[in-house]
């Protein structure tokens, strides 16, 4: 087993972070991001493996590093780098995801969706109804409309949103 591993070790290593990179790049570019994503999250991860294997490997160098204090640098700005993303983000409080919102939107009463909507309670009911939509009441949610009338609930929210 050592020896496959000193074989193969260093190639995926470089195999896999040039797969990170690229798509990393691409990412940050907005280049087929649908293509990246998965890519770049599952394969860096991946990546993990072989990088825990060689510092296993090399672990007696790793020492030395430490030992000489020619670690702590490139560990402190690396902490530092991270830390200059992840505290602004943290500091934004909580931002939720447009799927979770747009959910929220299906179902909400019509009466508090109206406003939302830039229009009032009883222009909307009558904008559901002119489309042949079963609307009860403005209580009803737009949920509740596409059940009663067999339609997907996100398509009656794309129907009634206000063009920009």
């Amino acid at each position: 087993m050592n020896g496959f591993l000193g074989r193969v070790t260093t190639p995926f290593t470089f195999g896999l972070f040039a797969v990170s990179a690229i798509s990393g790049l691409a990412l940050f570019f907005h280049l087929g991001s649908n293509l990246f994503h998965s890519m770049h999250e599952w394969l860096s991860l991946l990546l993990l493996v072989p990088f825990f294997v060689h510092v296993w490997r090399n672990w007696g160098a790793m020492k030395g590093y430490f030992r000489r204090g020619s670690m702590i640098v490139p560990l402190a700005l690396s902490l530092v780098a991270a830390a200059a993303f992840a505290i602004p983000a943290a500091m934004q409080g909580k931002t939720g995801s447009p799927r979770a919102a747009v959910m929220l939107m299906t179902q909400t009463p019509l009466d508090n969706l109206a406003p939302v909507l830039k229009t009032t309670p009883d222009a909307l009911r009558a904008n559901l109804l002119q489309r042949g939509y079963k609307v009860a009441s403005t209580a009803d949610t737009l949920a509740s409309v596409a059940a009663a009338s067999g339609a997907p609930a996100i398509k009656l929210l794309v129907e009634v949103m206000p063009s920009r």
